[in-house]
């Protein structure tokens, strides 16, 4: 799997992208996000608060409940305004 962090996400996790491979007992993106979690500081820092975590998976705006795989691509940011 493919992970791309942004902006404060990416600052706090102290990468802007990395290659994993997925534990078996993840399989949606609020489990991925709870193994993130247990992954570290800087990571259990940018996924401390995900209210203000948005996610994408393979390019589309998914929630918290949808399903993850080995071969997709995830990623996390902040929400965005516009003005």
């Amino acid at each position: 799997m493919r992970i791309l962090y942004f902006a404060w996400l990416r600052e706090k996790a102290g990468i802007a992208e990395e290659t994993i491979s997925l534990p078996q007992t993840v399989t949606t993106v609020a489990e991925l996000i709870e193994w993130q979690q247990q992954r570290g500081e800087g990571f259990a820092e940018a996924f401390a608060d995900t209210v203000v975590v948005k996610v994408a998976v393979n390019q589309e705006h998914v929630g918290f409940d949808h399903p993850v795989s080995a071969k997709d691509e995830v990623a996390f940011f902040p929400p965005v305004t516009g003005g």
